[in-house]
């Protein structure tokens, strides 16, 4: 039902929305109804999280409501609005629960959609922020994204550089728009201007800060270009420019994320939306890792793709202890010794010593032994990784080990029958 007025709003995995090219969040409100008080049949969607983007007024289901009756993510584009209401201020408004009001252009069918033309009707919009959220500040920041048009530089062929207000969004958003058979002939103009940004960029630290986030966008750009040519002109480029592509790929995957969630966008739901955004971040790592990675280097990670807008350890940890209660598939694991690690939910630790019983039981090893680093070799992984991965085995039986000053050495345990709580021993 939903459907016949709003349209959907595609989800990750961890229950964040699928921004579009370009689009940047700018603030979240939780506990807000959407309703029209002028069409009876508008599905009235209650107690939900709003998002307010450069493009979109997004509003996603509470997953925690136990409701009988529940609706998708829907989205209000910006560009469907005509008017914004300015609230009434009365001694009446003072004690009843904060409405913003907003007028859509809707088709005849009543489905809200924007460039319709001057022939289509409209419709008013109601939200109904129950929640205890600062109405004047989201009135603020909704006004400045309305007015913004962010959107419409996006399918401008104006360049982000050379914008009038200095906003690199809109020219990233351009940018994208390229065709992918334009990355070859253009790279040469795309590194130029990487380093006219650079150079710009240390003049200052308030040109450092606004650049940082065009090199952002930059490097998303180009990862999507990278993306889809590998895809379409496999068969037409050699091994050599295959991998040149691929370890570019792979550098500018963790370069940035175009829409960080921030304590000023997000305010109360702060650690809850970074938690998600978290769990779809580590995606990519936990699987070069082969599963499982230190939290150290995570955290590296993440504040490296969010530029500028850096977190603190307390705030990674918080945000992932969180992960508990959300159908995210991920978690974080503690070892005995007290490293703490992501890992997925799926990664088995049956596989893992499968393959470093394989490796105890080689020649060599049955007379020397194996290090930590070996079995970083053999398993792809740190060595520090692998140190707890040998201590594991060695918790569940399957190791002995032997502490000499070169370090520890690991060997297949022999007496695997023999119970260790046995008193008798």
């Amino acid at each position: 039902m939903a459907g016949n007025y709003l349209p959907a709003v595609e989800l990750t995995g961890s229950g964040r929305p699928v921004f579009l090219p370009g689009e940047i969040e700018c603030s979240l409100l939780s506990s807000v109804d959407l309703e029209s008080e002028e069409n009876l049949n508008f599905p009235r969607f209650k107690s939900g999280l709003l998002i307010l983007t450069t493009h979109r007024l997004l509003w996603l289901p509470d997953t925690a409501a136990t409701t009988t009756t529940t609706y998708a993510a829907v989205a209000v584009p910006l560009a469907a609005i005509i008017h914004i209401f300015s609230p009434k201020k009365s001694l009446k408004s003072m004690f009843a629960t904060p409405r913003v009001r907003f007028q859509v252009s809707v088709s005849p069918d009543g489905r809200v959609a924007e460039n319709l033309g001057s022939g289509s009707k409209s419709m008013v919009i109601t939200l109904v922020m129950r929640g205890k959220n600062d109405c004047d500040a989201f009135l603020s920041k909704f006004w400045e994204a309305w007015r913004g048009r962010a959107w419409e530089s996006q399918a401008s062929g104006s360049t982000g550089g050379e914008s009038r207000d200095g906003s690199t969004v809109g020219g990233v958003r351009t940018a994208m728009m390229a065709g992918v058979s334009g990355i070859l002939r253009k790279e040469q103009e795309m590194w130029e201007s990487t380093d006219k940004s650079l150079q710009e960029a240390f003049q200052d630290l308030n040109a450092l800060m606004s650049k940082a986030k065009e090199m952002v966008m930059l490097a998303e750009k180009m990862r999507l270009k990278l993306l889809s040519g590998s895809n379409i002109q496999t068969s037409a480029t050699n091994d050599e420019e295959m991998g040149s592509k691929q370890e570019m790929q792979d550098w500018l995957l963790s370069v940035g994320i175009a829409s960080p969630v921030t304590k000023e966008s997000a305010g109360a739901l702060y650690h809850q939306q970074l938690s998600r955004q978290l769990a779809d971040f580590v995606k990519i790592p936990l699987e070069r890792a082969g599963g499982m990675i230190n939290l150290i280097d995570i955290y590296c990670l993440f504040n490296r793709a969010r530029g500028t807008e850096l977190i603190s350890p307390e705030d990674l940890l918080r945000a992932c202890s969180i992960w508990e209660k959300f159908d995210v598939p991920v978690m974080l694991r503690k070892f005995d010794s007290g490293v703490r690690v992501i890992q997925n939910k799926s990664h088995s630790d049956e596989e893992v010593f499968a393959r470093i019983k394989s490796l105890v039981l080689k020649p060599d090893a049955l007379r020397n032994g194996i290090s930590a680093s070996d079995a970083a070799m053999i398993l792809g992984i740190a060595p520090a990784m692998a140190k707890e991965h040998l201590l594991t085995a060695e918790s569940k039986g399957l190791l002995c080990r032997d502490i000499s000053p070169d370090g520890f050495r690991f060997y297949i345990n022999l007496f695997q029958e023999i119970d260790p709580n046995d008193v008798y021993l």
